[in-house]
């Protein structure tokens, strides 16, 4: 069985799937951190692996940039895979001096402007929610690991470069949101709409309050902290 979208044939793809939108972040993690790993997707270079960590399996795979990307590579993983949780694994800006570059983020909530859940099944507010359970496991993987994470909501943007300055932010993390990114408020969206679970943790990768940022291969390879916990937490759900 495949899709438009995903090679892999059912079987292929682990109960948890971390969830980068880098695909070549998955590619390291795959390569770094798990054992026996295969491939299961290359369409349009969206690589998916599964392996093992610590004797158990976990699913890793690229989602993409933005909403429409991630809502189409989860809802399938969900719909046609039978995957039960999704973990993304991303990266994110800072609208705030309390969130710095490398900082792991766990999101409570994700706000945004976005009509993804309008258009996709009717949900009319600016606001998704991730699985309670699934942030509860990360944080003891995080606790752990002794790895701190800050726990706050999420802007979910539609929009990379915005014209018009940044008056915007301020409302925005009055909302509780002190980072941004481009996609978990579609990934909850579609976990609450078919009964699964999700969850998203980031690593600030640059700032719109200072002047740190980190480099593309940093953004690939260097958000280890993250993984860890990813993984930790995948395991964990088992």
């Amino acid at each position: 069985m495949s899709t438009p979208h995903n090679n892999a044939n059912k079987g292929d793809i682990a109960k948890t799937v971390l969830m980068p939108g880098d695909p070549l972040r998955a590619k390291f993690i795959a390569e770094t951190f798990l054992s026996d790993v295969h491939e299961f997707n290359n369409v349009r270079n969206m690589f998916g692996y599964t392996g093992t960590y610590n004797g158990k399996q976990v699913s890793v795979m690229g989602s993409g940039m933005g909403m429409p990307s991630i809502g189409i590579y989860s809802y399938e993983l969900f719909k046609e895979y039978d995957v039960d949780r999704i973990i993304r694994i991303g990266s994110a800006g800072s609208y705030s001096h309390d969130a710095k570059v490398y900082d792991v983020i766990l999101a409570t909530k994700a706000f945004s402007e976005s009509s993804y859940a309008k258009v996709q099944s009717g949900y009319a507010d600016d606001i998704t929610y991730p699985s309670a359970q699934l942030n509860e496991t990360i944080e003891t993987a995080a606790r752990k690991l002794a790895i701190p994470l800050i726990k706050t909501g999420v802007h979910s943007s539609d929009v990379f470069y915005r014209e018009g300055g940044l008056d915007y932010i301020k409302p925005i993390v009055a909302k509780g949101c002190i980072v941004v990114e481009m996609e978990s408020f579609a990934l909850f969206h579609n976990a609450n709409v078919l009964n699964k679970q999700a969850a998203c943790l980031l690593t600030v990768s640059d700032s719109f309050v200072s002047d740190d940022i980190t480099t593309a291969l940093e953004r690939q390879n260097s958000f280890t902290n993250m993984m860890k916990i990813a993984l930790e937490a995948a395991v964990s759900e088992e």
